[in-house]
């Protein structure tokens, strides 16, 4: 059996997140079934992680494997071609054999876009949270320097979760505005909790506006207990920029 590695781009606007789901158009559900189709066999595919509903990526991974000896060439194309225009396989190679998308990941790295001027975006609507109100990024800053490193970060964990522990190591928490009114948060982990970007996100804005001190933001993580932190923000702003093994 040949493992076969995907690096995948796609736009989750119109999806239900990646994880397959009875009855609804997912990524990995899409995916999965191209492959049947152009390999004529059933294929597990397996992602680095599960990207939630209105969640985007630019470098999302999988890996399935196959008895097929189809060239890799040819799988990327017909892939390309049977898939809708947001979802693209920018990149196929054969992997080892014990190769798992998910578990051999080192990392994984997400970006967070803000769009932050006094209008909206018609473009931009579906892949930026727009906030009008003026951010203080020095702030913004301060309190996002006291996630780096080994913690529990229980107080941004969605209720759903399913993880057996909610200790995470970030590696790595960047904050840019950019030229085009966009501020970009970037966070870098060894895993992630469900919906953790996206709370942090929510909590650093209230910080950002004035609304949580840096005191107040850290009594929040130390509390470890969901309901003190800021709004989950919303998922469009959300991207899977890369996952490091």
């Amino acid at each position: 059996m040949r493992n076969i590695k995907l690096t995948i781009e796609y736009d989750g606007t119109d999806f239900h997140g990646w994880q397959i789901q009875p009855g609804l158009e997912t990524i990995q559900g899409v995916i999965r079934e191209r492959i049947a189709q152009i390999t004529q066999g059933e294929a597990n595919l397996i992602g680095a992680g599960r990207t939630d509903a209105g969640v985007h990526a630019r470098g999302q991974v999988a890996n399935f494997q196959t008895a097929s000896t189809i060239d890799l060439t040819a799988l990327q194309r017909g892939l390309n071609s049977l898939l809708s225009p947001d979802i693209v396989i920018t990149g196929i190679e054969e992997a080892e054999e014990d190769f798992h998308a998910r578990f051999r990941a080192r990392s994984k790295t997400y970006e967070y876009h803000i769009l932050n001027r006094s209008y909206p975006s018609a473009l931009l609507r579906a892949y930026a949270w727009f906030i009008p109100h003026q951010l203080d990024l020095a702030s913004i800053e301060r309190c996002g320097r006291l996630l780096i490193g080994s913690h529990d970060f229980s107080s941004f964990r969605a209720s759903g979760d399913e993880s057996r522990h909610s200790i995470r190591e970030v590696i790595r928490l960047e904050i840019e505005r950019r030229e085009d009114d966009l501020i970009v948060i970037v966070i870098e982990a060894n895993a992630f909790l469900r919906e953790m970007v996206r709370s942090i996100v929510g909590t650093l804005v209230d910080v950002g506006r004035g609304k949580t001190s840096l005191e107040e933001f850290k009594e929040i993580f130390e509390a470890r207990d969901r309901r003190k932190a800021g709004m989950t923000a919303p998922a469009q702003g959300l991207f899977l920029t890369e996952v490091k093994y």
